[in-house]
């Protein structure tokens, strides 16, 4: 079995072009500088190649936008890192999914994340098979660090990560008996026991924000630091500012460590 990880946003909370920038990257024609609102799609096959689980990790205020640029029409679940707005805004456009599949839909969060969802968007959980018409239709799921769940073919393991001014949730994904793929954006700081979890990781997903210091993301620096610990055959990094330009830090990248971009699609074996 394998699975796939689709980047269906690259950027940080503010979109690539920034409102109202002028710097070179936000007015730049190149394509690889443009970027939405970070979230990914990560997909699960079975040995014949045959699509068998479709998830969606944060839905980005550009979700509606991502979806129709990716082609989904249909999704088995969703998971929320982390409660900040750039991650979750994009819920309420859920609901076409559930109106398409005919199915209510779980969403797998941390209770602190939970709490927050059921506060500004009560509105999107219920607690019974029924499909609303117009309205979300997510069936709460939590999930705890350590303790791995399964959604379809893929299981998904919770790590913490500090963001600073929140718990952030990465995740050690894996289909069967795929290599791993870890995915952790919005962290400053890994704690020790997520870095022992981290240990073994095909492909790494990490946050890097920007060179300069930032106070809740990681810098280039802090994300080759991290990379040069874990020691992955190969990692991505994203949760990318208007201060990258794309051709030009990943020119000084060895191969194995790359740059996102909306649209790339990674497979694991």
């Amino acid at each position: 079995m394998k699975l796939s990880l689709e980047f269906l946003g690259s950027g940080t909370s503010v979109g690539v072009p920034a409102i109202g920038c002028e710097c070179a990257v936000c007015q730049s024609t190149d394509s690889l500088n443009k970027r939405l609102r970070s979230s990914v799609l990560v997909r699960g096959y079975d040995d014949s190649g045959a699509l068998k689980t479709t998830v969606v990790i944060d839905t980005s205020p550009d979700f509606r936008t991502q979806m129709l640029r990716a082609k989904v029409k249909h999704i088995d679940g969703v998971i929320i890192s982390h409660y900040h707005a750039d991650h979750v805004v994009g819920i309420d456009d859920v609901r076409r999914f559930n109106y398409m599949q005919n199915a209510v839909l779980d969403c797998w969060a941390s209770a602190a994340s939970h709490a927050s969802l059921k506060q500004a968007f009560g509105y999107i959980f219920v607690e019974n098979d029924s499909v609303r018409f117009g309205l979300p239709c997510l069936r709460p799921k939590q999930f705890t660090v350590g303790q791995p769940f399964e959604i379809g073919c893929l299981r998904f393991e919770p790590l913490e990560l500090d963001h600073t001014i929140i718990i952030n949730s990465g995740f050690r994904i894996s289909c069967g008996n795929s290599a791993t793929l870890s995915y952790c954006l919005d962290v400053k700081r890994i704690p020790e026991a997520s870095y022992e979890r981290l240990a073994g990781t095909d492909t790494l997903i990490l946050d890097m924000l920007r060179e300069k210091i930032h106070p809740t993301h990681m810098n280039y620096d802090e994300a080759m630091a991290a990379i040069a610990r874990i020691k992955p055959k190969r990692s991505y990094l994203a949760h990318i500012a208007h201060e990258v330009d794309h051709r030009t830090l990943e020119a000084k990248l060895p191969p194995e460590i790359r740059l996102a971009y909306d649209g790339l699609i990674i497979s694991i074996d």
